[in-house]
């Protein structure tokens, strides 16, 4: 199911060329659905979380595979690019927004060991998507065009997400004697607390400086490589490259996240982010392209899995969707500032030079920020007792 919703939306990087040269459009005006994009999945991910919290994920979930396959249905027949905007930007950015913070606010809820790898796991169709969806779509592109691409891509997450949705449970609740007590350990926080807290303001910081340091590269990695001379195919395989090495690491930063501690991890994950953001500066040809989406996949898609550990060790699973849609709200902002930014930074400029040196900064500071997350749960503020 994210695997979809993220494939979705990030196929708009393969579609990027041919939709300029098809309609006209600008560069920065096509990336600006995909800023839009971002930003509804943020706003509409905090809505969703917090319902999750009430009627659970299955509910949730599936409301978002019917708008998200009619979304792309519609964007497909979009006439002009403040139509694209609306019906691919806002409307595939809310349905996508739907099958992030509850689907993983239910597996961190769900585990106590393995919580890294379980969470990792769960998060994997995400690396999966640049591996799947964007060399089919790709492909079907240099066939059928990328209307008629768009149109299969919608009627396709109808057909295989909608009997998947069945599956979808809401996280279980403590049994037996350890129930008890594993309720008393949990932070007694309300939503309102939680957003207000010290854990949660560098969580949220954090995850967008993340987000904005990676956004930028893998949104525009694909035009960047085209205008070093590599054709469209190869070029779309940088993309899957950075997918399938972010796959893997996400099975790797679980493991080391779940024996050395989800802290440590993300801060060293973010650090190497920003140096592999900025090295695509150094290469021109697809063997040096290949080396750094390794690395640089590797690294920001370990790194993703991680946030909702940290917020399940901070808060308890009561909130935790509340929690976790809230993050990703802040972390959307991040994800639509690269997209946009490197669209006018090209347009103004003729380089994507600054938007990787720009990476570099932000992803640095994320690390920085990561680095001041409190250990331990948070607590809540508490009333001193009435006097006898």
């Amino acid at each position: 199911m994210t695997c979809a919703a993220i494939g979705v939306v990030f196929s708009l990087a393969v579609f990027l060329e041919p939709m300029a040269a098809d309609t006209g459009w600008s560069r920065a005006g096509i990336s600006g659905a995909m800023t839009l994009a971002f930003v509804s999945m943020g706003f509409a991910g905090f809505g969703w979380g917090a319902l999750s919290d009430r009627i659970g994920p299955r509910r949730v979930v599936l409301c978002g595979i019917v708008l998200l396959g009619l979304a792309t249905v519609l964007a497909s027949r979009a006439s002009s690019l403040p139509a694209f905007q609306l019906l691919f930007g806002v409307l595939t950015g809310v349905a996508a927004g739907s099958f992030i913070a509850p689907v993983m606010a239910a597996t961190a809820a769900s585990f106590d060991r393995h919580r890294s790898l379980a969470v990792s796991l769960v998060s994997a169709g995400m690396g999966v998507a640049p591996m799947t969806i964007a060399p089919l779509a790709a492909w079907l592109v240099t066939l059928h065009g990328w209307r008629t691409t768009q149109l299969m891509i919608g009627v396709a997450v109808w057909v295989v997400l909608l009997p998947a949705v069945w599956f979808i449970r809401r996280s279980p609740a403590p049994q037996g004697r350890g129930a008890a007590s594993a309720q008393a350990a949990e932070p007694d926080m309300t939503a309102g607390q939680a957003l207000r807290s010290r854990a949660f303001i560098l969580l949220a910081a954090a995850f967008f400086a993340c987000c904005a340091a990676h956004s930028g590269p893998i949104f525009h990695t694909v035009s960047y490589a085209i205008g070093c001379g590599l054709p469209m195919v190869s070029a779309v395989t940088i993309y899957s490259m950075e997918g399938a090495a972010g796959l893997g690491g996400r099975l790797l930063f679980g493991v080391l996240a779940d024996r050395v501690g989800a802290k440590r991890v993300l801060v060293a994950g973010l650090l190497v982010q920003a140096f592999a953001a900025a090295s695509y500066l150094m290469v021109n040809q697809l063997g040096g392209f290949y080396a750094v989406a390794i690395v640089f996949g590797l690294a920001y898609g370990g790194v993703m899995p991680l946030y909702a550990t940290l917020a399940r060790e901070a808060f308890g699973p009561r909130i935790l969707g509340t929690v976790l849609g809230a993050a990703s709200l802040v972390s959307s902002m991040g994800m639509a500032l690269g997209p946009l930014l490197g669209g006018w930074l090209y347009d103004r400029y003729g380089s994507y030079a600054w938007l990787y040196i720009g990476s570099l900064g932000v992803g640095l500071a994320a690390a920085a920020i990561a680095l001041a997350f409190p250990r331990g749960p948070a607590v809540a503020p508490r009333l001193a007792p009435a006097a006898a």
